[in-house]
Order: structure tokens, then sequence, then C-alpha cells
């Protein structure tokens, strides 16, 4: 299995999934090991730190990437399996800002009262111990929590030459902020453009479902992924699989139709896999799934539809991609 390893320098970071020329073409079985920087480019660095002063708001997300993949073409679907990923950093940052967030009022939910505090926390981080040290603002008390990583943005270039903000989740994936985007998943993505031209990024060492104040623990991120292709079988929504459930996420406003494009691909899904017709997939679904919150901050909101395989008869999507993922994933570590 060819290895390829990539590490961007500050110039090289994209913004945008879609507009921006490859950094690598790369052959499907690739593995690949890379390096992404945080969610706010490396400029939140201390408890007093205000990000309305050293963000730039047009510089978030940056993205690792994009990348070329041979022989991908519009209707095919691009399969990423997460191996590992590592925390590059001994610490790592989370705010508050303000108008943005799931508890505080917005710009599209305007209100007379003040937007909540402008705040910093810097988390300590133990990689030993796979652990990050909460330390409260208004008071002594701290707290351990458990590190698990993953990664807030994977995606492809959207259709018809459109160019999208690196924080905007959507059918090409992006900035879905998932917890299930961890090591041992495989996600699939409907390829739009030739060569896919598909970025990773927003490393989270954790972050609760839902993100609910606006950022996770956010840090960089040592990332190593295979990369294949399966020619035709493009999914509406992005898909993903682990060991022990399928599951598929769908991203809009308001956060039920960001809920509903991801039950109706899982139910697009088992009718696939099944052989169903599409009422009696969507019985199925409807007695089996779970829906696990992603993010309900971001420009579109993004909902999980989840189903565990113990519940299903085997099955082995994709030609057991899957199943071949992890093989190749076992090889390299």
């Amino acid at each position: 299995m060819r290895i390829v390893e990539f590490t961007p320098s500050p110039d090289q970071y994209v913004w945008t999934f879609g507009g921006a020329e490859p950094v690598l073409e790369v052959a499907p079985g690739t593995a690949m090991r890379l390096w992404t920087e945080d969610a706010f480019a490396g400029r939140v660095t201390s408890a007093t730190d205000r990000p309305s002063e050293v963000l730039n708001p047009k510089e978030l997300n940056p993205q690792t990437g994009p990348f070329h993949v041979t022989g991908a073409e519009p209707g095919d679907t691009l399969a990423v399996h997460i191996v590992s990923l590592e925390p590059a950093r001994d610490w790592a940052a989370s705010t508050t800002i303000p108008l943005f967030g799931a508890l505080t009022g917005t710009d599209r939910t305007a209100g007379l009262q003040a937007p909540l505090p402008e705040l910093t926390w810097i988390y300590a981080v133990d990689r030993a111990a796979s652990s990050a040290t909460f330390v409260a603002h208004d008071s002594d008390f701290t707290w351990e929590l458990p590190l698990a990583p993953m990664l807030g943005t994977l995606g492809v270039a959207p259709a018809l030459r459109e160019v999208r903000t690196t924080l905007v989740p959507d059918y090409f994936g992006g900035n879905m902020d998932t917890p299930e985007l961890r090591a041992g998943t495989t996600v699939y993505l409907g390829v739009n453009v030739d060569g896919a031209a598909f970025s990773v990024g927003d490393g989270h060492y954790r972050q609760g479902e839902g993100e609910t104040c606006g950022t996770a623990l956010e840090g960089a991120m040592n990332v190593t992924l295979i990369v294949d292709l399966i020619k035709g079988h493009a999914p509406a929504w992005p898909r993903m699989e682990h060991d022990d459930a399928l599951l598929t996420v769908g991203s809009a406003r308001p956060l039920e139709d960001a809920w509903r494009c991801s039950q109706v691909e899982m139910v697009r899904w088992l009718g696939e896999l099944y052989g169903l017709t599409t009422m009696d997939a969507y019985q199925l679904c409807s007695q089996l799934c779970r829906s696990p919150l992603a993010n309900v901050v971001d420009v579109n909101y993004s909902a999980v539809t989840k189903i565990h395989k113990t519940l299903l008869p085997p099955t082995d999507p994709y030609r057991g991609m899957h199943r071949l993922m992890r093989q190749r994933a076992g090889e390299l570590t």
C-alpha cells in the first residue's frame, strides 16, 4: 500500500469546499498521513484571548487538501476510512463567540438581549493519559475529560462549480461536526467533480453531540486515512459505516429538515441493501433507528440517523469496502 505524507504550510490552507486547486493526486487504495490545523487557524492560544480580536472570520476551519483522486468521476462514491486521529498538541481551545452558538441569540434569532460573554477556555491535554483538563473561569472547579478525537470536517467539492465556505455542511459532507467522524469509521461521499477534490480538517479532541456552545476542544491533529473509490452508486447524502453501525448524515435548516434528509438517505440505503420497497424500508428504519445530533450551530445544522448492525441481517455494504479498509488499517498499525 502506497503511503503519502503531507503537512500544509499556512499559505496552503484552503478555506472552501470547491474552487481550490488540488495539492496532490492520489490513487485509490492510498494511505495518507496528514496534519491539520485547528478551527481557529492556531490563533487562539490563551484563556485571555478574545475571539473577536484574534480571529479572522474569513479564515476558519482551515482544510488540508484538496486531494485529487485518480479516476474519480461525478456519480462515483469516494470512500475515506479514518485509521487514526492523534492530538498534535498538548493543549486545546474552546470559546464562546458573540451571536454564535445554540443557547444564545444570533443574527438570525435577533433579540434585544446582549450577547453571552466572550470567553476562552484552554484545556491542558495529557496525550499519554488520553485526557484533557477543564478549568472553570469563575470558581476553582476542575475536571478531567477523556479524549475522544474526531474530525469536524471531511468533504468533497460541490457540484456545478459551486464554492462553499468550510463552515458549511451539506450533501458534499463538509463541516458535519459529528463525533461519529472518528477512528474506525468509513465515510462514503458522492463525487461531484473529476478527482473528487476532498479535504479534511477541524480536529476536535472531544465534542458533545450538538456542539452546543459552537466550539469543541479545538486542536491540531495528526490524521491517518485510507482513500478508495467505488465506481457509481453515489449517495445523495453522506453515509458512514463502522464496525457497530450504519449511519447517514443530513444537513439543512431548520433542524427537522436535516433530520429528514438523514432519514430519507437511510431508507434508501436499507432499500439497496435488502431489496426492500421504499415503504418497507421506511417501516424498518422507523423501528430501528436512533437520531443523534451532530451540530445545531453551523450555517446548516447536521443530524445523524444511526442503526446498529446487530439489529439488522448481516450485510456488507459496497461489496465489503469497510471490511477491506479495516484490514488495510491493520496493516498500517
